[in-house]
């Protein structure tokens, strides 16, 4: 019996399974079969075909990337064109956009790589059309849009499948786990956070199913048993999204709320034809990547207020210094801060300073080398 059969003789006995608190180990462990199987299968395509299945060769520039994905006609050429200004080819008709165009979009002192990529179709995780290609952009996108038409908002299910077929998980973290090989001694399982999705018992199945008999596991959070496979295949991608629901404009104020009872996520309603809420959009795709600007001062210069430095939450002095030069960190005496993230303006701080939005910064290097 072959992969593809294996996988449709389990979901056969899934269709079959009365979902309980009796059987819900019994479903986890084959949702658990199903993913491994559905993982032999792409590696075994790959090697057969001889060739990587690579996305399309884009070249990343800017502070972040962003990439539309949509079923063909959605509006993302013209989104993409009222956002950026590119010169994507629009048309009323289907598959219009056949390779990735890039545009560059400037907000707040950032600029954001945008990608208007083709119209995906049901069954593109598995090959259709150039869906394998299309979808891996994802993979490597600091920010996916699911692009959807006003009167089509079901498609968000097939987006979010899709993508999930070829192991992208969007809005969600990696789970907070340990797993480490051992060499004997069996699965012992430390939960620091109570398992209440998934039994212990099970957990230990899924290892063993992935061929792990003996392991040391800390579980830090609450997790399901597609979260335990996802982790121990590694081969997953966890990507930031936002549900933009297009032509807006086609409709009135009932038919839209009404609408959104049916989207399962939060969404950003816009016309890109008529160039609504484009701003707005703009604004939440800043805040989704989570950007913060830092004015650069040289040593006994002036604060440059115009470009700022663009970097992320979370980000530190020597996150700074890498992305400024390579040989930055080495030549790095100290920092100088004038802002949110100190307690007092001109403060020295180390590599490990956290930065905040609008921090002004001044680097000094080392004695004997020229700042």
């Amino acid at each position: 019996m072959g992969i593809p059969e294996k996988i449709k003789s389990i979901q056969d006995e899934m269709a079959k399974t009365q979902i309980n608190k009796a059987t819900e180990h019994h479903i986890g462990l084959l949702k658990a079969k199903i993913a491994k199987l559905k993982r032999e299968q792409e590696a075994d395509i790959t090697k057969k075909s001889g060739m990587k299945q690579d996305g399309f060769d884009v070249r990343r520039s800017g502070d972040a990337t962003v990439v539309f994905i949509g079923l063909p006609s959605v509006g993302k050429s013209t989104l993409l064109n009222k956002m950026t200004g590119a010169n994507s080819t629009i048309g009323a008709f289907q598959f219009t956009t056949l390779t990735v165009v890039p545009g560059m979009m400037e907000y707040r002192g950032a600029k954001i790589q945008v990608l208007d990529l083709p119209g995906i179709i049901k069954g593109a995780s598995s090959g259709k059309g150039l869906g394998k290609r299309i979808l891996s952009v994802a993979r490597s996108a600091d920010l996916v849009l699911l692009i959807l038409d006003v009167f089509q908002p079901y498609h968000e299910d097939v987006l979010v499948n899709e993508l999930g077929n070829i192991g992208i998980r969007l809005n969600q973290l990696s789970p907070n786990l340990t797993i480490e090989k051992a060499s004997m001694g069996g699965i012992a399982i430390a939960q620091q956070t109570k398992l209440t999705k998934i039994t212990e018992k099970h957990f230990k199945d899924i290892l063993h199913l992935y061929g792990l008999v003996s392991a040391r596991v800390v579980v830090r959070e609450d997790v399901t048993s597609e979260q335990v496979a996802d982790f121990i295949a590694g081969n997953i991608s966890y990507s930031k999204a936002i549900t933009v629901l297009n032509k807006i404009d086609l409709v009135d104020k009932e038919f839209l709320t009404e609408l959104k009872t049916k989207i399962k996520s939060e969404v950003i309603e816009v016309s890109a034809n008529s160039d609504i809420n484009i701003e707005l959009l703009k604004e939440k795709i800043y805040q989704k990547l989570k950007f913060i600007r830092i004015y650069m001062r040289p040593k006994g210069g002036e604060t440059d207020f115009k470009e700022p430095f663009i970097a992320r939450e979370g980000d530190t002095v020597e996150d700074i210094c890498n992305k400024l030069h390579r040989r930055l960190k080495r030549e790095f005496r100290y920092g100088l801060i004038w802002g949110k993230s100190v307690k007092f303006g001109g403060q020295r701080v180390g590599l490990n300073h956290i930065m905040q939005d609008e921090d002004v910064f001044t680097i000094i290097k080392k004695r004997g080398i020229a700042s």
